[in-house]
């Protein structure tokens, strides 16, 4: 077998240096590096990880969080605009300017808000899902157009293009808008996390930095018989303060993001949903006078959407608040357009579901959504208000970190190098 054989120099080289580092001045060198290297690349990572962190903040101000209220906006705007054509179409004939300005609206606000919700995804799911409402909008609006130019003509056959519409909207427009709001949501959990977790590398390096200062007392303690070093002391104090500034500074940071069960997070994502199944309690209630067949489907999914809706204002807003009181309010009005309809007496059903009056089930739907968009917007800013305070709290950090650390690096080898001395 082939032996490698190391030059002289080499061999002799090594032994030197293990003979050295057996000697007090040899063990006192170690100690200095070791310590020094330590102190340095814990002060570089903790300024690196909590610079990483203040980042993920503005990313999440100006990025993720936007992204995810215009997804929830975006299946808003799809679902009003279903609502809206239905409108239109049990209005009869010709609709109001009103009505139609407001099918328009909604489509306008569809498609801005689709084109910021996805402003910059990059992964393949979103970029699927993207590609899916793009290709169905149009699609939908077609099937609008044709259902709006029969009914125009008392043609029979717009219930059927509508109905196809609709179709279009629920199982497909809809879900992939309610799945684009769910990942947009899930992203700015995944950066709050990041914020507000511990940054644990960092924290092993300041540990080290301690276990190092330690171990070279002992050793000093050994080699010299003096019990302290004035360096090393000043060194680990200086790491423990860092140690409990990082501490310290993301737990007030996570506190402050609010993250838990009952936080503003929690409550925007629910508050989000509950606008969700207000506009499909809403779309049930419309589309059921334009089937005019068997409702029995129909009311099955309206009550089922607005029991959700109403655990979601419970947890959200609490069972009196005035969103509650007014979802009883939209369902009660319910209730009499499925008696008139259950009558036989169609007209009043359909002046129920879409009268101006404030009775009707269109103004009381409308004075639960637009409380459910001004509850929305609340909770939106306090989760942006806490993301903004969790930055404050460690905007000092990666600077305090790296001009601690350096110091404790100088005060290892300002106390060590007069020990070191005195064996040159």
């Amino acid at each position: 077998m082939l032996e490698i054989r190391l030059p002289a120099t080499m061999r002799n080289g090594g032994a030197w240096l293990r003979r050295f580092a057996g000697t007090t001045p040899g063990a006192i060198g170690i100690v200095a590096v070791v310590s020094v290297v330590f102190c340095l690349l814990a002060g570089s990572t903790s300024a690196d990880q909590l610079s990483g962190k203040i980042a993920r903040r503005d990313v999440l101000l100006e990025h993720t969080e936007p992204l995810a209220y215009a997804a929830q906006t975006l299946y808003v705007a799809l679902s009003a605009a279903d609502a809206s054509a239905a409108t239109a179409f049990l209005s009869g004939g010709i609709e109001s300017p009103q009505v139609r300005w407001q099918y328009q609206r909604a489509l306008a606000d569809a498609a801005a808000a689709l084109a910021e919700a996805t402003t910059g995804a990059a992964d393949l799911q979103t970029k699927a899902i993207v590609a899916q409402i793009a290709a169905d909008l149009p699609a939908y609006t077609g099937l609008v157009e044709a259902a709006r130019a029969n009914n125009r003509q008392g043609f029979p056959v717009g219930s059927s293009y509508l109905h196809e519409a609709s179709l279009v909207m629920q199982n497909s427009l809809l879900p992939n808008a309610e799945r684009l709001s769910k990942d947009r949501l899930a992203a700015v959990r995944h950066d709050q996390h990041d914020i507000g977790a511990l940054p644990w590398t960092s924290i092993v390096l300041l540990v080290l930095v301690l276990i190092s200062c330690g171990g070279g007392t002992l050793v000093l303690l050994r080699r010299t018989n003096r019990r302290m070093n004035m360096g090393l002391a000043v060194a680990a104090g200086v790491a423990a303060m860092a140690l409990l500034w990082i501490v310290g500074a993301t737990s007030i940071a996570s506190a402050a993001l609010d993250t838990g069960s009952s936080g503003a997070t929690s409550r925007f994502e629910t508050l989000a949903q509950a606008r969700i199944l207000a506009q499909q309690a809403r779309t049930d209630e419309t589309l059921a006078l334009i089937t005019r067949g068997d409702i029995t489907g129909s009311e099955t999914d309206f009550r089922k959407h607005t029991t959700e809706l109403s655990d979601r204002l419970a947890t959200a807003t609490g069972s009196d608040s005035e969103a509650s009181r007014s979802l009883l309010g939209w369902t009660a009005g319910h209730a009499e357009q499925r008696e008139a309809y259950e009558s036989a007496n169609y007209p009043a059903a359909v002046a129920q579901a879409i009268g101006t009056d404030a009775e009707s089930s269109a103004s009381r739907f409308a004075q639960l959504d637009a409380m459910l968009r001004d509850n929305l917007g609340q909770q939106r800013q306090e989760l942006r208000d806490g993301v903004d305070s969790a930055g404050a709290a460690l905007i000092l950090s990666p600077a305090g970190m790296l001009v601690l650390m350096v110091f404790a690096a100088a005060a290892v080898v300002t106390g060590l190098w007069p020990r070191l001395k005195e064996f040159l």
